[in-house]
C-alpha cells in the first residue's frame, strides 16, 4: 500500500491494529484450547473475549475518522501461529507447557501495546481525541493481560516450587 498522506498511514496502521485485533482473538482461543491448566484457559478465553470487545471500539474509531479498514498481508501472526504450534508439540513436561502458552500470549500481547502506543499518540496528533479515547482504552486492557498475565506465571513457578519442597 503506498502511502501519501499522515492520515493514509493512520488509516493503515489502525487497520493492521484491527486485524491484529481479530487475529489475536482467535489466537487466544487457540493458545486456551492448549492450555491444560484452567486457570491459564479461563484467562486466555476472557483475553479472547476482551480482543472481541477492541474490536468494536476499533471500529467505532473508523467511524469517527470516517474511513473503512484497508487490507494487509498479516503475515507476522501467520508465522506466530505456526511457530506456537510447532514449538508446543515440542514441550512434554506440563509445567513447562504451561509457562510457554502464558509466555506466548504475553508475545502476542506486547506487540498490540506497541501499536497501539504509536497510535493513541497520532490520533492526538492528528486532533482525534475521541479516536485516542477509544485506543487507549483498548492499550489499558492489553496492559491489564500482560500484569495478569505475569501473576500467572509467577503463580505456576511458586506452587511448582512448593511441590518441590514438600517433596524435599
Amino acid at each position: 500500500m503506498i502511502v501519501r498522506s499522515p492520515k493514509e498511514l493512520f488509516v493503515m496502521l489502525l487497520s493492521d491494529v484491527r486485524q491484529s485485533t481479530e487475529r489475536s482473538a482467535k489466537i487466544y482461543r487457540e493458545i486456551s484450547q492448549a492450555a491444560e491448566d484452567p486457570d491459564v484457559k479461563e484467562a486466555l478465553e476472557s483475553r479472547a473475549w476482551i480482543s472481541d470487545k477492541d474490536l468494536g471500539a476499533i471500529d467505532r474509531c473508523f467511524e469517527l475518522i470516517g474511513e473503512k479498514p484497508v487490507k494487509l498481508s498479516g503475515r507476522l501472526q501467520e508465522v506466530l501461529v505456526e511457530d506456537f504450534r510447532r514449538e508446543l508439540e515440542e514441550i512434554q513436561n506440563p509445567i513447562a507447557k504451561r509457562i510457554f502458552v502464558l509466555a506466548k500470549a504475553g508475545q502476542v500481547t506486547h506487540l498490540r501495546i506497541a501499536e497501539l502506543v504509536a497510535l493513541v499518540a497520532a490520533a492526538d496528533v492528528s486532533g482525534h481525541y475521541a479516536v485516542g479515547v477509544l485506543l487507549e482504552s483498548c492499550l489499558a486492557d492489553k496492559l491489564a493481560f500482560v500484569e495478569r498475565t505475569r501473576r500467572l506465571i509467577r503463580n505456576v513457578v511458586a506452587t511448582r516450587l512448593a511441590a518441590k519442597m514438600a517433596g524435599a
